[in-house]
């Protein structure tokens, strides 16, 4: 694979938003086009306050497809498209070129020695962390959803308060 880590494409419609990410199965990857998402994320109004779920699910997921799927393998590639619309919310979706997995037969990190593991816990943190998570392709294929708040158009939003005052500014000319 090329050294070029991230292929994007950004496109906005409305408040639709879509990137989408081909790298390289590596680390250093993975860091980069998380970066890059990040960027775009943290400007968005509706998904204030959900960003570092999104990361570390976002991370989460690629880490394993990296790692388990493409086994580390640089010359295999993983991908990541995201999707950003006001209704349905933010939709990730990794996908790697592993063989697959049974995501129910993947322990519990919370019960018994799995609490020691040093590794085990992507799936559950991916799990707490997005409002919908489902696997397809035999496991090689992750769709994450996250519930973004709705974002209120410029003239319903709440009037700025003044710095000397503290009240509200009146956007209203009075008639004299």
């Amino acid at each position: 694979m090329s050294s070029e880590v991230f292929h994007h494409s950004f496109e906005t419609d409305g408040l639709a938003l879509k990137l989408k990410a081909r790298l390289a199965a590596d680390q250093k990857a993975v860091d980069a086009v998380v970066q890059r998402i990040m960027q775009v994320v943290r400007k968005m109004e509706c998904a204030l306050g959900k960003e570092d779920a999104i990361e570390l699910a976002l991370t989460e997921a690629l880490v394993n497809a990296v790692v388990h799927g493409a086994k580390s393998d640089p010359s295999k590639s993983v991908e990541c498209d995201v999707a950003c619309e006001e209704k349905s919310g933010m939709v990730i979706v990794v996908r790697d070129p592993g063989e697959g997995f049974d995501p129910a037969a993947i322990p519990s990190p919370v019960t018994g020695e799995n609490v020691y593991s040093s590794h085990g816990r992507g799936i559950f943190l991916i799990n707490q962390l997005m409002d919908d998570v489902k696997f397809h392709k035999n496991g090689t294929e992750i769709h994450m959803v996250k519930r973004l708040a709705p974002v209120r158009s410029r003239k319903a939003r709440r009037p700025r308060k003044t710095r000397r005052t503290g009240k509200a500014k009146s956007t209203r000319r009075s008639d004299k």
